[in-house]
């Protein structure tokens, strides 16, 4: 048999051994797992975290692994003792605004397939008595969620890893990595080597101090959390709680009061988030020898619970009874990241050196599994994209940017968060050239990847008059970041002309004689066509699914421009790039500037600053040239991601504003717009263009997704082909589905479930108000016997049915004769 590679994981935490047993599982024997701590208590955030396991998450991927984490601890016991108390968990609402947040919430569980309800005072006083009923207007209820000790769960995965040929060894203190080409060797500790193909940092807070010794960035922020426990609560006695239990009434979540609750046969334990943020230089902790408790566990600070305490006996009545009072308490270390994802994936700088961090009790088991399905088949069936370490732009790696963001997300971790709602400092991080003009015009913006990004523009309300009996109102909560001038901007681009600013858009540039080979070996659709030509392509994993899309234009023999959906486009493409220097990944992103010209006068806008020939004859739909624009030098695609004539006009950076002024002064006499991003989301859901990340991820194939036009099986062989041998739009099980929603208030903002003949069948991805099909619009994954055009469905949203009817897709133009016009 042939030898498995030998893992060394750096940590003995929970994650470190969920991911060894997970190896073990799949066959990989040579697995060493290294703590400086003794086993398995060993001084990290595993070591005193309350084990509280809540399930539901905004987040499909994160969910699954909690539910994972949930599933395989209950197969566990260590010496007789459990390692899952199934006791479900409550989230209480003290107002209205949580109320109604708690239904979005159930819509969230029900769309990744959790079982959950909201539920009245009496019901939740009836699960947990210790509750003031009078404090509370309702609750959530997972019945699913539970109690894990954490060390327990941890020494039983580790029990059962050593069983099949794992090692692990504790007060082993890691003090280098030795490399060797661009590749792990070995992992150097005060004990000695071990010889490594493949080192994992599962170091948790430790994270960054283990990454430099490769050079590594590890991006998370160590804060302190403040749990107490209580004196003994006869309350608490009196319920009879079994001591081998520990618990028998759900965990207790106070969003509001960003504070928690966990039971113990005479006393509770009580959470908090709602002091002042600790953050901690990971170079400051401690090694377990020095610490006086553990490295993760610092002294309780009662002055900052104070608040907390405060909030807990307004809750709970026998909190307030005499005697009742703080036995003990810690401030107890634990990693946050700028985004509050973990941090998996392999270093695109270090072969085989990989991290799995910033993972909470929570996801630990679930992150185990993916990381081993990652390790041994090449990826997991899981959607990794918001997990992966290389997901980030370089100024997220910033060390100012890691610790205000992960202290902001701390502060945020139980807020009521809106699927728009940007973040507020640092700002502004990163503009195009266009800012200033924007700026000028009243651009509300919101930020993404650090760019900043117009919504709309104010000086565009004046549109208004002529628009607004099209311009419904739409409900509270999506009318959020949002505002009618949007929809006066939608319609005025189908009607004239947009100009859009879609410079945050990954740009790439390919080069080199081996560039057209390698770019169609990794995508679907045949690249190799003459200069000129644009594709539309994507990106698979082995698996079949969809790791991004593109639009690939041929700008010269051994020149591509590509068209990319992030920094994990990059990262897969310049890691895969052949080492012999026949091929060369660039990202120009910044360093180059682009204008969406949008809309039935777009050429007439485009032909009066240049001489190019822009007729159907001369320059095709898909078709790319290079031009000038007044004294503007332009690259000009003839793509348009809104569904009308148009183009996409790169240029340099420096050149960028000159080339706003010339397009702006030419386009006045064709009634000319600047239109912002919401515009554009509503435009391009109409037309039926997927979002990568949103629409479709590497759990879905292209034929799924309604993409099979973009998959060339005859073109020879390619990243992902051997998995679509076989399947078709005919063969696929599930589909993505166009829904109309017939309530005109009832714009939906995705991730909501959606129910066929009274029962969930599927979940919303991308919704809008399509203003030119004068109705609220969706997308949705559905059975394919569902995903025919005049089936009724409802969408639950906050906890209300609201009916919608499949159509065909697209909904606007679909004889694509305005894009081709």
């Amino acid at each position: 048999m042939a030898r498995t590679p030998r893992v060394v994981v750096i940590g003995a935490g929970i994650v470190g051994c969920s991911l060894a047993d997970e190896l073990v599982l799949r066959g990989w024997s040579g697995v060493t797992v290294v703590d400086q701590g003794s086993l398995f208590r060993t001084g990290g955030s595993t070591s005193h975290a309350p084990g509280i396991i809540f399930q539901t998450n905004a987040s499909k991927t994160m969910t699954e692994f909690a539910r994972y984490t949930i599933e395989k601890a209950a197969t566990l016991e260590l010496d007789g003792k459990w390692c899952l108390n199934p006791v479900g968990s409550l989230e209480l609402a003290l107002n209205d605004d949580r109320l109604r947040e708690l239904h979005r919430r159930q819509g969230y569980a029900e769309a990744w397939g959790l079982d959950a309800r909201v539920i009245d005072p009496d019901e939740t006083m009836r699960l947990w008595p210790l509750v003031d009923r009078d404090a509370i207007v309702g609750a959530y209820h997972c019945p699913s969620d539970g109690l894990t000790d954490s060390v327990r769960v941890s020494e039983g995965q580790a029990r059962r890893a050593t069983e099949g040929g794992a090692r692990f060894l504790g007060e082993h203190t890691v003090t280098g990595i030795r490399t060797d080409d661009g590749r792990v060797r070995a992992v150097i500790t005060d004990r000695g080597e071990i010889e490594a193909d493949v080192i994992v940092c599962a170091a948790g807070i430790w994270g960054p101090r283990i990454g430099a010794m490769v050079g590594q960035t590890v991006p998370l922020q160590p804060l302190a959390h403040q749990l107490s426990w209580t004196t003994v609560l006869p309350e608490v006695v009196a319920m009879g709680i079994p001591t081998e239990r520990e618990a028998i009434h759900p965990n207790i979540r106070v969003q509001d009061r960003d504070m928690y609750f966990r039971e113990y046969p005479d006393h509770l334990a009580v959470g908090g988030y709602g002091h002042v943020p600790m953050p901690i230089d990971p170079a400051d902790l401690l090694h377990p020898s020095e610490a006086p408790v553990m490295p993760s566990v610092l002294e309780f600070t009662p002055e900052t619970f104070a608040e907390t305490w405060a909030w807990a006996t307004e809750l709970v009545p026998a909190l307030r009874q005499p005697g009742a009072r703080i036995a003990r308490g810690i401030n107890g270390i634990f990693s946050f990241t700028s985004d509050g994802f973990p941090l998996m994936g392999e270093s695109r700088d270090v072969r085989g050196f990989w991290l799995a961090e910033a993972v909470w009790v929570t996801h630990a088991l679930g992150v185990g599994r993916a990381m081993a399905e990652w390790l041994v088949d090449g990826s997991s069936p899981s959607d990794l994209h918001e997990c992966d370490v290389n997901r980030f732009e370089a100024h997220q790696l910033a060390p100012a940017y890691v610790h205000d963001r992960g202290v902001q997300n701390y502060i945020e971790v139980y807020d009521i968060v809106h699927p728009l709602q940007p973040m507020e400092d640092p700002r502004p991080l990163r503009t195009s050239p266009f800012y200033e003009r924007e700026q000028e015009l009243g651009a509300y913006f919101l930020e993404g990847g650090g760019w900043e990004r117009p919504h709309w523009y104010g000086v565009n309300e004046g549109l208004l008059g002529r628009y607004r009996d099209r311009i419904p109102a739409r409900n509270a909560w999506a009318a959020r970041y949002w505002h009618p001038i949007a929809g006066a901007e939608a319609l005025a681009t189908r009607e004239a002309v947009g100009l859009y600013d879609v410079t945050p858009l990954k740009r790439l540039e390919v080069t080199g004689h081996g560039a057209a080979s390698f770019l169609d070996h990794l995508t679907t659709n045949r690249v190799d066509r003459p200069v000129g030509t644009v594709v539309y392509s994507l990106l698979l994993d082995e698996r079949g699914g969809i790791r991004s899309d593109l639009t690939i234009a041929r700008l010269g023999t051994d020149r591509f421009q590509i068209g990319a959906n992030g920094q994990l486009d990059f990262d897969l493409l310049a890691r895969q790039a052949p080492v012999d220097g026949s091929v060369s990944v660039r990202d120009i992103t910044s360093g180059t500037c682009c204008i969406g010209l949008w809309g039935p006068r777009a050429r007439d806008v485009l032909a009066s600053v240049t001489d190019a020939d822009l007729s159907n004859e001369a320059f095709g739909y898909f078709r790319a040239r290079e031009l000038w624009i007044g004294n503007v030098p332009v690259t000009a695609l003839r793509l348009s991601y809104v569904g009308e004539l148009g183009w996409e006009l790169y240029t340099t950076a420096d050149m960028g504003l000159k080339l706003w002024d010339t397009l702006w002064r030419a386009g006045q006499a064709h009634g000319m717009i600047a239109a912002g991003r919401s515009a554009f989301g509503s435009l391009r859901l109409e037309k039926g263009y997927r979002a990568w990340g949103t629409d479709m991820t590497t759990e879905h194939d292209p034929f799924e997704a309604g993409l099979g036009f973009a998959v060339r099986m005859d073109k020879g062989d390619f990243v992902g082909r051997d998995a679509l041998v076989g399947r078709s739009e005919a063969t696929a099980e599930r589909r993505l589905a166009a829904l109309v929603i017939g309530d005109h208030d009832a714009v939906v903002m995705g991730k909501e479930p959606v129910h066929v003949d009274g029962k969930r069948a599927g979940y919303v991805t991308s919704a809008a108000f399509g203003f030119s099909v004068g109705a609220p619009i969706a997308y949705a994954w559905l059975p394919a016997a569902a995903a025919v055009a005049g089936q009724r469905v409802t969408i639950q949203y906050f906890g209300e049915a609201v009916p919608a009817t499949v159509a065909d897709d697209p909904l606007f133009d679909p004889a694509m004769t305005r894009l081709r016009s």
